[in-house]
């Protein structure tokens, strides 16, 4: 019985060496490629694929162009800027001045009959005009038509209607100023017995005091407001253009400036 005892006691201590030479044991195979050194292996592969991962360095801003320098508009001397009757330049002016501070810009106020003669004989250096004018020799930019209303006394049957047609106007007086600019021929219209009136403003007075009617364009109706007058649109007549002429062998620096500007031109746009 004790030599039975001493035989299990060898055979405990036989696995217990075993037990101890197991994990030296798997370290040697693992070394010689084992099927027990696989796992070891793969971990050691994606421990260097995890190592040789580097972080991408960022992608470098692209540098930015350097700005375009602003364009400076060229040093222009004063302009003398005729108008006739109507225009509404201010916008232009008021362009002109943020951009030129230094070049002052005279508005000299022009009839329609004078507006070709103040051109011609450099009384103005460009002028808004009326069309038609005689265009030998000039630049002539035509920039908007004008409507042409019917302008009636406040007590005219006239007023019953929003719009008139020429043929409303049959057997009426219409009254022709010297300085017209529709130059309109109504059928059936009668003249008036009396002198035509020297200007747009006398014959808007006429009509005020209830005699015949005038026929202008929509601004020199609104230029010549009076409370005892009514303005009605003329759907069948004709339209007044209002246009920018100067002299072209007179195309000053000024006179460029200022037609870029009724063009649209901003200050940094090119002069090509």
């Amino acid at each position: 019985m004790q030599q039975r005892r001493e035989g299990a006691g060898d055979r405990c201590d036989d696995r217990d060496h075993e037990r101890t030479l197991a994990p030296g044991y798997a370290g040697g195979m693992a070394k010689s490629g084992g099927s027990r050194g696989r796992p070891a292996r793969q971990a050691n592969g994606k421990g260097r694929a995890a190592a040789s991962r580097t972080p991408k360095p960022a992608p470098r801003a692209k540098p930015k162009p350097p700005a375009p320098e602003p364009v400076v508009e060229p040093a222009v001397g004063p302009l003398v800027l005729g108008a006739i009757p109507g225009a509404t330049p201010g916008k232009w002016i008021d362009t002109w001045k943020s951009r030129h501070p230094d070049a002052p810009l005279e508005l000299h106020p022009l009839e329609v009959q004078e507006q070709r003669t103040a051109l011609a004989e450099g009384i103005v250096d460009a002028a808004l005009v009326r069309l038609p004018i005689e265009r030998d020799g000039l630049h002539v930019i035509p920039l908007y038509d004008e409507l042409p209303v019917v302008v009636v006394g406040s007590e005219s049957h006239l007023t019953a209607a929003d719009e008139l047609d020429l043929a409303d106007l049959a057997g009426e007086i219409v009254v022709t100023p010297r300085d017209d600019v529709l130059a309109v021929t109504v059928p059936g219209a009668l003249a008036p017995r009396f002198a035509a009136p020297a200007d747009t403003a006398e014959a808007i007075a006429t009509v005020a005091a209830g005699v015949g009617v005038v026929l202008v364009p929509m601004s020199l109706a609104r230029l010549h407001h009076r409370k005892d007058v009514a303005v009605r649109p003329l759907r069948d007549g004709p339209t007044s253009t209002v246009a920018l002429a100067w002299v072209s062998e007179r195309t000053t620096p000024a006179v460029d400036a200022f037609v870029g500007i009724v063009r649209g031109r901003t200050a940094n746009s090119s002069r090509g």
